[in-house]
């Protein structure tokens, strides 16, 4: 039995999404962000103290890129077998864990953890993520998905985050209806019965609670990481 210790953020959905799209079987521990990663049992699995850890038996493996990868090889499913369809899979993957995610989550902890405290800050990132959002528009153009007509990790990985553009105070004015190809693509993905329990396991926290434990872990402004 894999088990997944996860919460409900871009990065720890992406695999919940994984591993009910692969019908595997996993039991899901929810970690509370606000300070159940800092403890010595989660430390053991992950000294840098972040979600998700995915354990396969005695094989504990963090880093939600590199579990993707991982349990696509373990099942052969959703990574091509043909050497160029994997690679464009890998990049689109790699674009998400360097590009979007990180420049997302930037923006997230200045517009809403900071509360928007420093406007020319955040809204260098909206900017930022508003571009790469366009890139993505302009590489869905005349294809299905990221890395062509097949849904593969790359869309798992990048779903998460889109998807705050539809749920995220925060998030609301980020130009998806905007790029057309990038809605089509959204639209197509997050009706997908396996995408859809992926993104509601685990559940989130009550929303004051999440946002707490959100505060906490951002570095420079929550107790948990030295200043």
């Amino acid at each position: 039995m894999l088990e997944l210790y996860s919460d409900a953020t871009p990065n720890g959905l992406k695999v919940s999404i994984a591993l009910e799209e692969m019908e595997l079987e996993y039991t899901t521990h929810q970690i509370y962000l606000g300070g159940m990663q800092s403890t010595p049992e989660f430390t053991d699995l992950n000294p840098n103290q972040k979600i998700p850890v995915l354990v396969d038996g005695d094989h504990v493996l963090t880093e939600s890129g590199a579990i993707l990868i991982y349990l696509a090889k373990k099942t052969g499913k959703f990574l091509p077998q043909d050497p160029k369809a994997r690679s464009k899979t890998i990049e689109a993957l790699m674009f998400q864990m360097g590009s979007l995610g990180p420049m997302f989550g930037q923006y997230l902890v200045f517009a809403a953890a900071w509360q928007n405290k420093f406007p020319d800050v955040t809204n260098r990132y909206f900017s930022e993520v508003s571009r790469i959002m366009g890139v993505l528009n302009t590489h869905l153009e005349n294809q299905d998905y990221l890395a062509g007509d097949t849904y593969t990790i790359a869309d798992m990985a990048v779903a998460p985050w889109i998807r705050l553009c539809t749920i995220h105070p925060a998030c609301l004015d980020l130009p998806l209806e905007q790029n057309a190809n990038l809605k089509a693509w959204w639209d197509r993905v997050s009706v997908r019965p396996a995408t859809q329990r992926g993104f509601a396991n685990p559940a989130p926290f009550p929303p004051e609670k999440q946002f707490e434990g959100f505060v906490k872990a951002v570095v420079g402004l929550g107790d948990i990481h030295p200043k």
